[in-house]
């Protein structure tokens, strides 16, 4: 049986990496899936790619007029919503006493008030139908700090507070509300191909990781398929860590 069969989901970043990950799995296990993304050419074409059960949009989600029109979109062609992947995210690499507010508050911008406005947008559609899931993605970076990312660290670490904040509010409408906190995945952003470190050989940090590997898309997309099912009936407000050992202890002992 499909975990998903019925269920209509919004997943935002679905363009590559891990949201690409999410929407093909969610669609094979039985969803209908809106796609949300800025790359409009890729997102595009893993919708097409995915068939009826799949829609793309382009979407900004630190926009609150994108996100109505996100959310309309998804109620016209599949009448419904009941799961949210909050995915979407950017980085920006600077240190505390050199990073410039534009920057820094481009980062919050889609991380952090992206995920508020997804959340708000859905809730009112997810308490009709009796409940949902909304899965939110944070990071390693948003449970410890990390050298010159001081921007996306502090959005990531703000993703787990109102997650948690959600999930108390949200629980009595049937809404759950959970977290994942990946570490180092293989996508342009994991491998920092967008931080101006694409010559960079990050492959012993990996290899010093307990598990010795970076970990890959669809490693995420199906922790992310157990919270947005059945599967997780009685999990809410939980932070669930997908990092190759990262954070178990000693660092890489």
């Amino acid at each position: 049986m499909r975990k998903l069969e019925g269920k209509v989901a919004l997943v935002t970043g679905a363009a590559r990496g891990q949201g690409e990950a999410e929407a093909r799995l969610f669609v094979a296990e039985g969803a209908k899936v809106v796609l949300g993304d800025v790359l409009d050419g890729p997102g595009q074409a893993v919708a097409t790619e995915l068939g009826d059960g799949a829609l793309y949009r382009h979407h900004d989600v630190g926009s609150e007029g994108s996100w109505a029109g996100f959310v309309a979109a998804a109620l016209d062609r599949f009448g419904r919503i009941d799961v949210l992947v909050n995915n979407a995210g950017i980085l920006h690499v600077a240190p505390v006493a050199e990073i410039k507010l534009d920057d820094y508050m481009r980062v919050i911008r889609v991380n952090q008030v992206g995920c508020l406005l997804g959340m708000r947008a859905v809730i009112p559609h997810m308490a009709q139908v009796g409940g949902g899931s909304i899965v939110n993605v944070s990071s390693t970076t948003g449970m410890e700090g990390a050298m010159g990312l001081v921007a996306y660290s502090s959005s990531k670490f703000a993703i787990r507070g109102m997650t948690k904040t959600a999930a108390l509010e949200l629980g009595r409408v049937g809404i759950r509300v959970n977290v994942i906190c990946p570490g180092g995945i293989d996508t342009p952003m994991g491998r920092g191909d967008e931080a101006g470190f694409e010559a960079v050989d990050t492959s012993g940090w990996y290899k010093a990781l307990p598990l010795q590997r970076i970990g890959q898309p669809k490693e995420i997309a199906k922790l992310a398929l157990f919270l947005a099912s059945d599967d997780s009936s009685y999990c809410t407000g939980a932070e669930f860590v997908a990092d190759g050992g990262q954070l178990a202890g000693e660092r890489f002992a």
